[in-house]
């Protein structure tokens, strides 16, 4: 079944009143947006996805849905359900679009196939434009019935180097999309054949929770209050418990620090969401592995870890580390430089996009990298603040939530008319 997800309790937030982006992203943007959002007035937009938190995806939809109610646009909100057997499923499939190797049978084609004709099915006509988000509900537009309005796949990871099986199977059903969208041209997989292709940056709400200014007093009392001490060095990871995060590998560079530093301690908070049965797996090894070392804190949303939590750690933080094997963006990366909390972070995807150009040296490939670019920047506070000041102000020209929403609102636009 399908269900729309209830965003009244977002409809007050500062965020939805537009204007309040102005003084940051500048006249020319918030006038074209309203612009657009006027020519779309009468368009009905429905994302699609799989899960209402715990993941980027929900993140951005439980912003930006607002915001564009605000602007006038009607955009609705809904998730695909399934069961655990299901999610398992999909969860594969997301890692095997990044390049994890998966053996592809009859019987888990017929489970993804079973669930998206279910849901299919369950879509009515009343839309003119469906996003569907990444690959859980990824065969929505082939099954759907009704046959009417525009459709885009908006695949939010690093796909450009896809397992085999895996691709061959979810392609037809991407292919039947009037446009598709990447976060990045390269990770556009090879053979796909769909007319319209866009690259849309994602990007982070300045006025959210999670972002929102903060009084230092607050932030530094929430922190020291979950048993941190705010005298030492402070190391905090923010990511879903996933293996392409390499949570076991942050830990790895952490102790390699702590050699050298021994006052150092390491936060790492992560989200668990209904689509990824894998991540419960992921935390419990962290768990063990940080039970070792009582400097290691482990904290969770199921703990009532929200967002204000993880806002006051992201700003207490002397460093925050995002050592990624794969990434399609990594919105966390963004959240903290908009802090002025410099990043130490895997090389590779949407991350490369928001390191400033004279900090690019921050980004690793290797548990070693990693812990010399660690220490590097926990011994040397001016340079540390130079990265946070020249990250937030790369954040503020192309990684706020005006320049993301304008870029969808141009492609919607651009394939109603089409």
């Amino acid at each position: 079944m399908l269900e729309q997800v209830k965003i009244g309790r977002y409809c007050c937030a500062p965020s939805t009143q537009i204007e309040n982006f102005r003084p940051l992203v500048g006249d020319d943007m918030i006038d074209e947006l309203r612009e657009l959002a006027k020519d779309l007035s009468s368009i009905r937009i429905c994302n699609i996805n799989a899960t209402p938190f715990g993941g980027g995806v929900a993140e951005l939809l439980s912003r930006e849905i607002p915001i564009l109610k605000a602007l006038g646009v009607q955009a609705d909100w809904r998730i695909i359900h399934g069961d655990q057997e299901f999610f398992s499923i999909t969860k594969s499939f997301h890692n095997a679009i990044q390049g994890q190797e998966f053996e592809l049978t009859d019987d888990i084609k017929d489970i993804y196939i079973r669930h998206n004709r279910k849901s299919a099915e369950l879509l009515t006509s009343e839309y003119d434009v469906f996003i569907v988000h990444d690959p859980q509900p990824a065969a929505l537009r082939y099954f759907n019935k009704h046959k009417k309005g525009k459709w885009i796949w908006r695949c939010h990871i690093d796909s450009s180097a896809p397992d085999e099986g895996v691709w061959n199977f979810i392609k037809p059903y991407v292919e039947s999309y009037d446009a598709v969208v990447f976060t990045l041209k390269e990770f556009v997989p090879p053979g796909l054949k769909v007319s319209v292709q866009e690259y849309i940056l994602p990007a982070i709400d300045p006025f959210s929770s999670k972002n929102m200014e903060l009084p230092g007093e607050v932030y530094r009392n929430a922190v020291a209050n979950s048993g941190v001490d705010l005298k030492r060095p402070l190391i905090v990871q923010v990511s879903r418990f996933d293996p392409w995060k390499d949570p076991l590998g942050v830990i790895q560079a952490y102790q390699l620090v702590k050699r050298e530093k021994n006052d150092v301690q390491l936060a790492m908070i992560g989200s668990l969401a209904g689509d990824d049965p894998e991540g419960y797996e992921i935390l419990s090894r962290v768990n063990e592995e940080s039970s070792r070392d009582p400097d290691i804190y482990v904290f969770t949303n199921l703990e009532g870890v929200g967002n204000m939590e993880v806002n006051s750690f992201q700003r207490a933080a002397d460093v925050v580390i995002q050592k990624s094997i794969r990434e399609g963006f990594g919105l966390v990366v963004s959240e903290a430089l908009w802090k002025e909390t410099p990043v130490v972070a895997g090389n590779v995807g949407g991350i490369r996009t928001q390191i400033p150009e004279e900090m690019q040296g921050f980004l690793v490939s290797s548990v070693e990298g990693c812990a010399a670019s660690l220490l590097r920047l926990l011994n040397d506070s001016p340079l540390r603040r130079e990265f946070g000041k020249k990250g937030r102000e790369k954040v503020r020209k192309e990684f706020l939530y005006p320049r993301m929403i304008r870029d969808n609102l141009r492609l919607v636009k651009r394939i109603i008319s089409s």
